[in-house]
């Protein structure tokens, strides 16, 4: 097995070692630490794509009965392109590039599928060959599973019998390595290598007939009643489709082509002439089903434009569309055709100018230009800062575009649109955090750089967030629902000199609800009554006296300083949902006379969020501490 796979192995090992290093990297969070987990994830990603290369060369080069030294030439072809894309792609950091790598690892699984396959008359071989894999993959799991649970029964007897603190993640690097190494040479050492022998094979596992007659296509069938039945709904009251039918028509399509590849070497059989009649009316019952999907993805596309999904979705429905024209009209009928078409158009849609993610930032540009030059804001091939009149519709919608572009493609994607360098820029947002904060986080980069290019287009007070969700609920601008976060700088140190007593308090939102909470404290000098009120209000009674601190008032004085408060903004803790402040102690204090008692409320942290319609603050929650002077 390693004679005719070493690089295969070679690769899994490589995987496998970098996995490992991640998972103790994972336990010690830093600055350089980021950066190497950042290579790890790049060295698993490669080591993914470089072992399925190779292992498609290598049935490719067996097939063709090529001598060793042509054979090896096709395999450092595939080490070259591996290296090329581990040293391009950074699934850990970009979006777009988990989204390639997955991409390049679907297309690569179906090159395996066919690989050994390219000669006519070899689709009995294909399907043989195919079936050895999947049934060999199952039985590898199993193993794998079995031996995992075994190995860790050990460990955990182990660890109790003789108290040797074997931590958690001794477990995850236990499953790296059975996963990366004992699954993979054992499923390389199932691969069938007799080419010839599996194209004469006419053997035919009953249960699998069974299991396709019996569940996959009735399954398939209620699929496609459903969807029938909605589609004859819309037609009737001529409404649009909702975007959820593009899964259930994608469902149908997998259960349906899934069961015909499944039963094809008895297609002919005199027992099986039911599987013609299922595969005719199968492909007959998806056209209209596909013209269902085409309809609902270009409502889509014509409202919100072209994102990486519906980019997909569009692909899949014209693959869908030629397959099953292709299965009506040709005689042929070549199964084979399914993974080598899915294949060429999976790699097209990775890189290149018709590629996803080229698609998708055009369209997204030009909805936001479209924006810019309705509102005036488009000047010699650039956007400009939006002037006040800007309604909240479109000053919504141009964030939400921005949103997205700046979480999926990252800031430099407008650089068409922007004077200035933004990788420039980027650069710079990224030095500032590393320079401020030991540890760093890719999505409170991304809201830094999203905010940067909100300040420059004057949309600081707009609020979208993207939403891919292809329903009749998607609404892509928003209101803005971003908790934020106040906090005492220096956090938990309270300075008590000069008074008496500290009472630690913490406060739930209590706004239109009758319940109160009180508490009774007897003291030395005397009684004090502690009420946490409705509204937002601390009620203090001491020595016959009330106060009260309204922390309703004292939050929106606080966040109406904008001034103040831009200083104060914690970028490092920043994210999607959260909106984060560094307080100075002095100013998350209120202090209350009541008589010759002074009372000091200071506040540790608050939560709060803007009601933008009356464009107030809201506290949710606060907690902290009420010093007593007597």
């Amino acid at each position: 097995m390693l004679k005719r796979f070493p690089l295969e192995v070679m690769f899994a090992l490589a995987g496998t070692i970098a996995g490992i290093v991640n998972i103790e990297l994972n336990k010690h969070y830093t600055e350089p630490g980021y950066i190497q987990q950042t290579w790890c994830w790049r060295i698993i990603a490669g080591a993914n794509l470089g072992l399925l290369l190779a292992l498609a060369a290598t049935l490719y080069s067996e097939s063709q009965q090529w001598a060793v030294k042509k054979k090896w030439l096709l395999r450092l072809a595939a080490v070259v392109v591996t290296l090329a894309i581990a040293a391009t792609i950074s699934p850990f950091e970009r979006t777009t590039d988990a989204i390639r790598f997955f991409l390049l690892s679907f297309a690569f699984h179906l090159l395996v599928a066919f690989a050994a396959f390219g000669q006519r008359g070899t689709a009995q071989g294909f399907w043989q060959f195919n079936k050895t894999l999947f049934l060999r993959f199952l039985t590898s799991a199993l193993y794998s599973a079995v031996l995992f649970l075994g190995l860790s029964a050990a460990i955990a007897a182990t660890n109790f019998l003789f108290n040797l603190k074997i931590e958690w993640d001794t477990y995850v690097i236990l499953w790296t390595c059975i996963v990366g190494v004992f699954s993979t040479v054992f499923f390389l050492a199932g691969v069938p290598s007799n080419y010839t022998a599996l194209n004469e094979d006419h053997d035919y596992p009953k249960g699998l007939k069974v299991f396709t007659q019996y569940v996959l296509i009735p399954l398939a069938t209620v699929y496609v009643a459903i969807l029938l039945a909605y589609e004859a709904k819309i037609i009737i009251q001529w409404q649009l489709p909702k975007g959820l039918v593009s899964k259930l028509i994608l469902g149908y399509a997998v259960f349906g082509i899934l069961s015909i590849l499944l039963v094809y070497p008895i297609r002919t059989r005199e027992d099986s002439k039911w599987i013609k009649t299922y595969a005719k009316s199968f492909y007959l019952l998806m056209l209209p089903l596909i013209a269902l999907l085409f309809v609902a993805m270009s409502t889509r596309v014509f409202k919100y434009g072209v994102t990486e999904f519906r980019y997909f979705l569009i692909v899949l429905a014209f693959w869908m569309l030629f397959i099953s024209l292709y299965y009506l009209l040709s005689a042929q009928k070549n199964i084979k055709l399914i993974p080598v078409s899915l294949c060429v158009l999976t790699l097209l849609a990775v890189y290149g100018p018709i590629s996803a993610f080229s698609v998708s930032v055009k369209s997204q540009m030009l909805i936001l230009k479209d924006i810019f030059v309705k509102n005036h804001a488009f000047k010699n091939g650039t956007l400009q800062p939006v002037t006040d009149s800007v309604s909240k519709k479109d000053g919504n919608h141009a964030v939400a575009v921005i949103d997205y572009l700046v979480e999926h493609h990252d800031i430099t994607s407008l650089q068409p649109s922007f004077k200035q360098d933004l990788q420039h820029v980027a650069d710079s947002l990224s030095h500032i955090k590393t320079k401020e904060h030991s540890s760093m986080s890719r999505y409170a980069l991304q809201s830094l750089k999203l905010d940067w290019v909100k300040k420059q287009l004057n949309l600081d007070d707009f609020w979208g967030r993207w939403s891919d969700r292809d329903d009749e609920t998607e609404v892509v601008p928003e209101e803005k629902t971003t908790q934020i976060r106040l906090n005492s700088t220096p956090s938990d140190v309270f300075e008590i000199k000069g008074y008496d007593y500290l009472l630690e308090v913490s406060m739930n939102n209590i706004i239109d609800t009758p319940d109160i909470s009180t508490g009774v404290y007897e003291l030395k000098q005397g009684t004090v009554t502690y009420t946490n009120a409705i509204n937002n209000i601390i009620l203090i009674k001491i020595d016959g006296k009330t106060v009260k601190f309204n922390l309703t008032a004292w939050v929106n004085n606080l966040m109406n300083d904008t001034e103040a408060m831009k200083k104060y903004k914690d970028h490092a803790s920043n994210g999607e949902y959260m909106t984060a402040y560094n307080i100075p102690v002095s100013n998350m204090q209120i202090t209350q006379y009541a008589g010759r008692h002074m009372i000091t409320l200071k506040i540790n942290q608050a939560n709060l969020v803007k009601l933008q319609k009356v464009n107030k603050y809201q506290l949710n929650f606060a907690e902290g501490a009420l010093l007593i002077k007597w």
